[in-house]
């Protein structure tokens, strides 16, 4: 009798993780046998770049530049190497500049944010100066026919909107809507394109629950709060704009980034256990709520929240799509860390924690077909200082977004992050992920010799 039980147990657990790699593949492409020079993309696909305000503009005042000069409970900088964002790439001042450097790309788009904190740099007073300065780089955009993509939450918001408490609390959401009325009135008769919040999941993870954003809270319970709420926000500025002059033919957007987390051990059914509920928390949770109106996160002892909306169904025009790599989870059930993350050998390895991985951006793209609506890769890039490995990153991941399109996915558009070199957030200005290099003590940019391959597809694959 023991030994029959013994047996079951045994193989119950060869059948759920069957399963679980029946259902959830980790594909992998022989590169060797690819050619990446095979892609075509549609008449009217559309290319760009992108860059985010306090990542190139710099001089702001919010809830980041109040970050960066923090430490953590250990003593540690919040920013690497005490590094603080400055005059960044005095984008503010240099877009004129900029935007001829987005032309010599070839590229006909260029998706940037504004700066919450400029505009409206206290609770009821809105600065015009901020308001016509993002109207003349707007004007200044069309008239070099490159279309404007504006986000209106690019990871950062006004000092005084994080002081009440920013999206941790269901009741600010309503000052962020009333911020996002403000900036579509004053350009949706020039600005079509409108993206929302740039990466809820990422704000809510890594501010909350890692503690590597601001407000460098680890609360999970909290941080998926703040994700329900993010999301919230964006269902509401959606009808709200689309009630609005113009938001019949504007086209508004969530940005999700898409991360998928692997099992390190794709034997082993605690590691799926995990990697699944991190996929949870991170990507389903977003993507079934747009599909269903269900938000859920259910994670014993860590977090548990239900909700449902019906207006989130159907509130985004398309899919904004962030993708760079994937993870892999091993589970330490006898550690502080629940998980740790690991590389396989042969995985060619970005400047940031994770590897090359082209396969990943057609997942992400099946993954977010099911909302059934156009998907605009609104960033894909990668960290390469050495500019040895951004050629090979391009010709990929620009393979794989080809290939979904020709397999049916309705992918319509592609921008390039980033423009050029940046403050990368916690990692500071370590990171390369610049189309063109920036020489920080001249503010002299570069096209680096790996971004041509960029140039080079966009050539010759733009139709008018």
């Amino acid at each position: 009798m023991i030994m029959g039980f013994i047996a079951s147990i045994v193989l119950l657990y060869i059948a759920i993780v069957a399963h679980f790699n029946y259902w959830y593949p980790e594909i992998r492409w022989d590169w060797n046998n690819i050619s990446t020079d095979d892609i075509s993309f549609p008449p009217g696909f559309v290319w760009g770049t992108a860059t985010a305000a306090h990542q190139v503009e710099g001089n702001c005042i919010n809830n980041w530049s109040e970050f960066e000069k923090g430490t953590k409970d250990d003593g540690k900088p919040n920013i690497k190497d005490n590094q603080q964002s400055g005059i960044a790439c005095d984008h503010w001042n240099k877009y004129p500049e900029d935007i001829d450097l987005i032309k010599k790309l070839g590229v006909s788009s260029y998706r940037f944010s504004v700066e919450w904190s400029k505009i409206q740099p206290e609770h009821d007073t809105y600065d015009m100066d901020a308001i016509n300065h993002y109207s003349k780089m707007i004007d200044a955009l069309l008239e070099n026919n490159i279309t404007p993509v504006l986000t209106l939450h690019h990871f950062t918001h006004p000092l005084w909107f994080e002081r009440l408490g920013a999206f941790e609390k269901e009741e600010n959401i309503a000052l962020f809507v009333s911020f996002c009325e403000r900036v579509f009135k004053e350009y949706s008769h020039k600005v079509q394109y409108w993206c929302t919040i740039n990466e809820p999941a990422v704000v809510s993870t890594q501010g909350y629950f890692s503690g590597m954003f601001p407000p460098g809270k680890q609360d999970p319970q909290l941080s998926a709060v703040v994700l329900k709420n993010m999301l919230e926000a964006h269902v509401q500025v959606y009808h709200r704009l689309k009630k609005m002059e113009n938001g019949s033919t504007a086209m508004i957007g969530l940005v999700k980034n898409i991360n998928h987390f692997e099992p390190w051990r794709r034997w082993h059914i605690i590691d799926w256990l995990i990697s699944q509920s991190v996929n949870r928390f991170f990507n389903d949770s977003t993507i079934d709520f747009l599909r269903t109106g269900k938000f859920s996160i259910r994670l014993p002892g860590l977090a548990w929240i239900v909700h449902y909306n019906p207006k989130a169904i159907g509130s985004t025009d398309f899919f904004g799509l962030n993708y760079y790599s994937h993870n892999h989870l091993k589970s330490n059930l006898f550690s502080k860390e629940l998980f740790s993350l690991h590389y396989k050998d042969g995985d060619i390895m970005t400047d940031m924690p994770y590897t090359i991985y082209g396969e990943g951006i057609y997942r992400a793209i099946k993954t977010g077909s099911v909302l059934n609506v156009p998907i605009i890769i609104t960033e894909n890039g990668v960290a390469d200082e050495m500019d040895d490995i951004r050629e090979l990153y391009i010709r990929r991941y620009l393979y794989a977004v080809s290939k979904a399109i020709s397999d049916g996915y309705d992918v319509s558009g592609y921008y390039y992050w980033s423009l050029m070199d940046n403050f990368e957030w916690a990692f500071g200005y370590d990171m390369k992920f610049g189309l063109y290099s920036v020489d920080r003590s001249s503010q002299e940019r570069t096209l680096r010799y790996g971004s041509k391959a960029f140039v080079e597809i966009v050539q010759k694959n733009s139709q008018s």
